[in-house]
């Protein structure tokens, strides 16, 4: 199994009913970000997050961690996350469960990522939900709980992340928190390598051969089913 996913995104809305003057601003800083005009970004932002736009407060924030037009400083990104998370922004909480899991900024700690993963995922964010998987599988942060992480991958991985399939594959591989399945296996590490994942097809391939050759073709009918249906029947 592998580590979740670490990327930052850049959230594209304001949030809340802040009004057309400070959605202009905050439109503005985006597409300046976007072309990779940082400087005109932090102009933009920096007096939003100040005013306390959640959406803002995480685009700040993930300026700092990245060091785009500003020197890189972790515990001021930590900072910004951490306004923003504290409002109920669910990239916000991920990017602050995120450093709490590295250390980056703030003093490592599981607890806190596991409570900041649990805040966002609450709220659907998959790349949340991913994280709080890793720690029930590895016992972060949080007892250690295979049912819980086959729970938590799988609600990310229904949202299409190839990271989440493929560790989905493995619980099924193993026995983890589900009864052993190889042919979910292959179906799970099928689609996470159809997504994308650079390790998922090795796997595929090792499940396949425990499997007979009906099994195999049924695998592949269930992962081609469960990408047509947008991961809504993969079982």
């Amino acid at each position: 199994m592998k580590r979740f996913l670490t990327t930052l995104v850049i959230l594209t809305t304001l949030l809340g009913s802040a009004g057309a003057v400070w959605a202009q601003d905050f439109n503005k800083g985006l597409k300046a970000a976007q072309s990779g005009d940082f400087a005109t970004a932090l102009k933009e932002w920096t007096p939003l997050a100040e005013q306390g736009d959640a959406s803002a407060q995480n685009n700040l924030g993930l300026m700092y961690r990245n060091g785009n037009g500003v020197t890189q400083d972790y515990a001021e990104a930590a900072k910004w996350f951490r306004k923003a998370a504290e409002q109920g922004n669910a990239e916000a909480q991920t990017n602050l469960g995120l450093m709490y899991e590295k250390g980056a900024g703030v003093t490592q700690d599981d607890a806190e990522a596991a409570k900041w993963f649990r805040k966002a995922s609450e709220q659907g964010n998959a790349r949340a939900q991913l994280g709080l998987g890793w720690m029930y599988s590895k016992g972060e942060g949080v007892s250690q709980d295979y049912a819980e992480a086959v729970k938590w991958y799988r609600k990310a991985a229904e949202q299409g992340i190839a990271l989440a399939q493929y560790n989905l594959g493995g619980m099924y591989y193993k026995g983890n928190g589900v009864l052993q399945d190889m042919i979910a296996a292959h179906m799970w590490f099928n689609i996470a390598a159809a997504n994308g994942d650079g390790d998922a097809a090795k796997n595929r391939d090792i499940a396949a051969g425990e499997l007979s050759s009906a099994d195999i073709v049924e695998a592949q009918k269930r992962a081609k089913r469960c990408m047509a249906s947008d991961y809504k029947d993969c079982d």
